[in-house]
């Protein structure tokens, strides 16, 4: 290798928000495992050391110097000079920072401040952060690499820009990027157009793994100057990603290319950016260049977010401790859909399913509930609701004596099949799965304290038709797919009875919540004006239910809860 190359190891890892001890020993084993690949220089992401969002614990004073320390340990083994280490943090200085730690030659050798912290969406840093100085770079003998923090690069213009005008040509960016579906392709034609501004190879090294309700779906990658993609790692899963870099590409180019000079002069008067470190440039490894891996995208989007979907699961039920999951299945697309995730993401052995009929339960949906369970080879346990319904009748018979049956009765059933699973989850220690989407919590229908109870709520992100296309992406069987849907609470129940035909549901449901338009808006692109109105009341009424429902996985651009924040008291009405 020549002294304008660099093996890089991005190490796109799966971290615990608050696990410093186990944090620290991944963090320890992917730097073994990249000097045995020879790398020169690892990644990682950002705040890899407390994983992301570490939320109100960075109000801790003593959490923070837990951090730190571990910073401390991690640099003191740095001590050859054949490897640098970049490193996610949260500072304690005179404030508190999104940092990247420099580690080489046995400490701390300097530390960038993430400039710009995002406040939109599930992000929240402007509440626990201070804003960094500006651009940073360290050299590496004759190479200038900047050093950039996720949102960073979200934005043209510095600290990117700048770094490159100082003649940085290696931007690195640690990062966690929440998911949504498609996103890992947008960042990835974002940063090369970043690249291609500024002539300079970027190594954008991501999170991965589910935490609460945010899914991390990695998809590292570098990129050379001009765009194109030289290693990508996969998505929803632990990799290290080695790739050498040629970095006198991008200086080259930019004698070649003379249109950068004009923004050169002017970050020459205006630009902020420091020399936080020089380090010799670290010896040239042992073993010779390997192909870089370029994971294959997931296609097509369906797979995509059932990735994300099982591995947001998987990572909440044993990142939270549980051994079992329980969930309500009913013979409905919705409860199958979350069968089948539960299997793909912890195994058959550790998801057992309950079948609840009642007197409104038809042949055909236990039929089917009974034969999925064993198709996936889960427990099935059956019971019967009729008597404790019979019982509730009696008990209220004399309060409700002059009042027709009407939806008490039908939120009844609901809510004992909610006592049923709960009980299960209290003796055995079962985190038990709502079933609900997203089309069913936007609009109230569902049950508070049934339906709705539970520990985790696995697609109330998924809209109904999403839900559709999920189910034949994992080839659920016909018979559940094809049945119109019901809640089956009462004779010959159908969804469409209380709701608008789910294809136009979804479409006012996207307008309206995830895109804030409003009724002339909806209407003018052909929505019948009546569900418009009927659908835009019902979302404003059920923010109340919303709040009280479990966590759930985000996979749209506007998830409720950490995304979208409406009052509950709220007369504005659309």
């Amino acid at each position: 290798m020549s002294d304008r190359n660099l093996r890089l190891a991005l190490h796109q890892i799966n971290v615990t928000v608050g696990d410093l001890p186990g944090n620290e020993a991944k963090i320890r084993e992917a730097i073994a495992a990249a000097r045995e690949a020879g790398a020169q220089l690892s990644l990682f992401p950002e705040l890899a050391v407390t994983g992301y969002p570490p939320e109100d614990l960075l109000l801790k004073e003593h959490f923070l110097r837990d951090a730190r320390a571990v910073v401390e340990r991690i640099a003191a083994e740095t001590v050859a000079d054949d490897h640098v280490v970049v490193l996610g943090f949260p500072e304690r200085a005179e404030d508190v920072f999104n940092a990247a730690a420099v580690l080489a030659g046995g400490r701390v050798q300097a530390i960038y401040r993430k400039v710009l912290l995002p406040n939109y969406g599930v992000f929240d840093e402007q509440r626990y952060f201070q804003v960094g100085g500006g651009g940073a770079i360290i050299e590496l003998g004759d190479l200038k690499v900047g050093l950039t923090i996720c949102e960073d690069i979200w934005e043209p213009g510095p600290p990117a820009s700048d770094e490159s005008a100082a003649g940085a040509t290696l931007i690195l960016n640690l990062t966690a990027s929440p998911y949504h579906a498609g996103k890992g392709l947008e960042r990835e034609r974002m940063v090369a157009q970043r690249a291609r501004d500024s002539l300079a190879v970027f190594a954008f090294c991501a999170l991965v793994g589910g935490q609460d309700e945010l899914v991390f779906d990695g998809q590292s990658f570098v990129c050379d100057h001009t765009g194109k993609v030289l290693a990508r790692a996969g998505q929803f899963r632990e990799e290290m990603l080695v790739v050498d870099v040629d970095l006198g590409a991008g200086a080259s180019a930019r004698l070649r290319d003379t249109s950068h000079r004009p923004g050169v002069r002017r970050a020459g008067v205006t630009g902020q950016v420091a020399t936080i470190a020089r380090l010799p440039h670290p010896a040239p490894p042992a073993t010779p260049a390997q192909p870089p891996a370029v994971a294959p995208l997931l296609e097509p989007l369906e797979a995509e977010v059932y990735g994300a979907l099982v591995l947001g699961l998987r990572d909440y039920v044993t990142k939270n401790g549980f051994g079992h999951v329980v969930l309500g299945l009913s013979g409905g697309i919705d409860s199958a859909l979350v069968a089948a995730i539960a299997v793909d993401a912890l195994g058959a052995d550790r998801v057992t399913a309950v079948v609840m009929p009642s007197p409104y339960s038809t042949s055909g949906t236990q039929g089917d509930a009974r034969a999925l369970a064993q198709e996936l080879g889960i427990e099935c346990l059956e019971f019967s609701i009729a008597e404790p319904m019979e019982g509730y009748d009696h008990l209220l018979a004399g309060v409700f004596a002059d009042r027709s049956p009407d939806i008490t009765e039908e939120n009844l059933q609901a809510r004992i099949r909610g006592n049923i699973l709960m009980a299960l989850s209290n003796k055995f220690g079962w985190l038990v799965l709502t079933t609900g989407n997203k089309s069913e919590m936007s609009v109230g229908y569902s049950t508070l304290y049934g339906d709705m109870a539970g520990g985790f709520a696995v697609i109330k992100d998924c809209p109904k038709t999403l839900v559709y296309r999920l189910s034949e992406h994992r080839g659920l069987p016909r018979s559940i797919i094809d049945r119109a849907p019901s809640a089956e609470l009462r004779p010959d129940q159908r969804d469409e009875d209380s709701l608008p035909p789910y294809a136009v549901l979804d479409r006012i449901l996207e307008g309206y919540v995830e895109q804030d338009l409003g009724r002339e808006e909806l209407v003018a692109q052909g929505l019948p004006a009546a569900d418009v109105e009927r659908v835009i009341r019902l979302v404003d009424l059920a923010e109340y239910k919303r709040r009280q429902g479990p966590p759930g996985i985000k996979i749209t651009t506007r998830a409720f809860g950490r995304d979208r924040r409406m009052p509950i008291t709220n007369r504005y009405g659309g």
